[in-house]
Formats: C-alpha cells, sequence, structure tokens
C-alpha cells in the first residue's frame, strides 16, 4: 500500500471507551466553527499508486526512512543536480550526455591530448545504480577494451573503485569519476591490476608497451564512426566530415572565438587609452611647473 494513503487514513486517534462515554453523557459547549474542516482528500476509485521496481538495496535502504516515501523523486533530483555539477566542472577533454531512455546511464568521451595514450578518442558508459546516491558506485566501462593496467581487457570496464572504494553521499559526485578516468590515462599505475599483462609490460617493458597502447588508440580510432552499442537518440556517435553540414558549425564556432578575442582587444585598448591620457595630463601639469618654476 502506499505510505502516502497508510498514513491519511490511520492519522486520526482513536479516543478511549471512558472519554466517548464522558463526552456521551455531557453537552458539547465548543463555539461552532467558521470554516470546514480541512481533510485530506479522498482516495479515488480504481487508485493505483505509481512505483518502480526497485532492487534490493533501495529496499533495505527505505525501511531505514532515508527517503522511503520520495524515492523516484529524490533520485530524479540527485542525477540533476549531479549532471549540472559535471557541467560547471568543465572537465578538458571529456564529454558526458545523459541517456534519453534512462536517467542511470551516461554516455561519455574522452579525448587525450598528450602522453602515452595522445590522440586517444575513448567512448564510455556511465551505469548509475537505481538507489544512488546511497548505494555503490557507479561503473564506467568503456566500449572498446584499452590495453591499460586499470582496464579489463574482457569488459572494457575501468577499475573506479579504486579511488571510490565506498560511495559516500554528499562527498562523493559523478563527476570526480569522470576526472578519475581521465586522469588515469595519464598517470599509470600499476598496483593490483585487471590486467596484469599491461602492468607487467609497464614495469619491465616500456616499449613493448608502448607499442601495445599505439595499436590500442588506433583500433578505437578505427571504430570511432561504427553505430552506438545502445540504441539511444542522445548516444554520442561520429560521422566522417561532410562539408555540407560541418563547414557551418566549424565558422560558427570560429566566429565565437573571433568575437570574445576582439571584445578582449577592445577591451585593452580603452584601458591602455584612459591610461595613456591620464599620464598625458601628469605629464603636461609636470612640464607646466617646471616652466614656471624656471621662469620665475
Amino acid at each position: 500500500m502506499n505510505t502516502f494513503w497508510s498514513m491519511s487514513t490511520s492519522s486520526a486517534r482513536k479516543r478511549p471507551e471512558t472519554e466517548e462515554k464522558a463526552l456521551a453523557g455531557e453537552p458539547k459547549n465548543s463555539p461552532p466553527r467558521t470554516a470546514p474542516k480541512k481533510q485530506l482528500p479522498t482516495i479515488p476509485k480504481n487508485a493505483v499508486p505509481v512505483t518502480k521496481p526497485v532492487s534490493p538495496a533501495l529496499s533495505a535502504q527505505s525501511t531505514n526512512g532515508t527517503h522511503a516515501s520520495y524515492g523516484p523523486f529524490y533520485l530524479e533530483y540527485s542525477l540533476l543536480a549531479e549532471f549540472t555539477l559535471v557541467v560547471k566542472q568543465k572537465l578538458p577533454g571529456v564529454y558526458i550526455q545523459p541517456s534519453y531512455q534512462s536517467a542511470l546511464m551516461w554516455f561519455g568521451v574522452i579525448f587525450i591530448r598528450h602522453g602515452l595514450y595522445q590522440d586517444g578518442v575513448f567512448k564510455f558508459t556511465v551505469y548509475i545504480p537505481d538507489n544512488y546516491p546511497d548505494g555503490d558506485c557507479p561503473r564506467l566501462v568503456f566500449d572498446l577494451p584499452i590495453f591499460h593496467p586499470l582496464v579489463d581487457p574482457v569488459s572494457g570496464e575501468l577499475d573506479v573503485k579504486r579511488a571510490f572504494a565506498k560511495w559516500r553521499r554528499n562527498h562523493n559526485h559523478i563527476w570526480q569519476i569522470l576526472m578519475y578516468a581521465r586522469r588515469v590515462f595519464y598517470k599509470i599505475d600499476t598496483t593490483s591490476p585487471l590486467n596484469p599483462e599491461a602492468a607487467v609490460l609497464y614495469e619491465k617493458d616500456i616499449q613493448l608497451f608502448k607499442s601495445k597502447v599505439t595499436d590500442s588508440v588506433k583500433l578505437c580510432s578505427s571504430h570511432l564512426f561504427d553505430p552506438p552499442k545502445i540504441e539511444d537518440p542522445y548516444a554520442i556517435s561520429f560521422s566522417p566530415w561532410n562539408p555540407a553540414v560541418h563547414d557551418e558549425a566549424r565558422e560558427k564556432m570560429l566566429s565565437q572565438k573571433v568575437r570574445k578575442r576582439s571584445c578582449m582587444l577592445t577591451v585593452v585598448t580603452q584601458t591602455i587609452e584612459s591610461e595613456v591620457a591620464s599620464l598625458s595630463e601628469e605629464l603636461q601639469q609636470v612640464l607646466c611647473n617646471l616652466y614656471t618654476k624656471t621662469t620665475a
């Protein structure tokens, strides 16, 4: 039964029998009511509470009273707040987009600018547990397994729990997972690897490690234009350069940069002109004082 309805139907307190008898034998001298008594709305016929399938972990959490009566709304608010934080962070080379089908699945891509994985373009998916933020840590899985000590060579899942052994509500956030996923390609960690071969090669044969990394980067680039593995209108996809489509967008982006630079130059020029004007006035005053002293 829905918590809201159970509270509304059982909220009235039953009077003891002795109190009811005493009240029945005595006239009630309460003042007349000027307004009707406020009551909860009646339960409509054939009303079915709106629910969603939940995991056992969420049911256990609900018994503690954390957000039992407003779980779906709290989850939606939490995910919206998380995405807002991601946008505010402006992580370099990282782009993320929530799925159209489910707010618990986000599509992303990481661009690696330098280092061993330079020119790498790695698409991934973030899977968020349905009892977020009170549950386990979200998972990050690359579309293609990348040759890396912390990436599972079969599933492509990144070892996120290394950095977030226990997900702490109001302390850990999804943007931190994205930042961690970017950092692992610049700072290699080989302790307790998911890919032991990559860890051993990095420690003992760095040239062979670099060769396998280059092959992995090329493999991901060769599949860059493949359709998304999950059919979703918001899934991130790439297409070859098409001048009829992309030239206009490129011109808009470049024009915005030029406009910003021109605005900055205008501000700087105005500042310099005002400084020169003030200096010229001071210089004229100094010359005038010198002339006055010399002619006196």
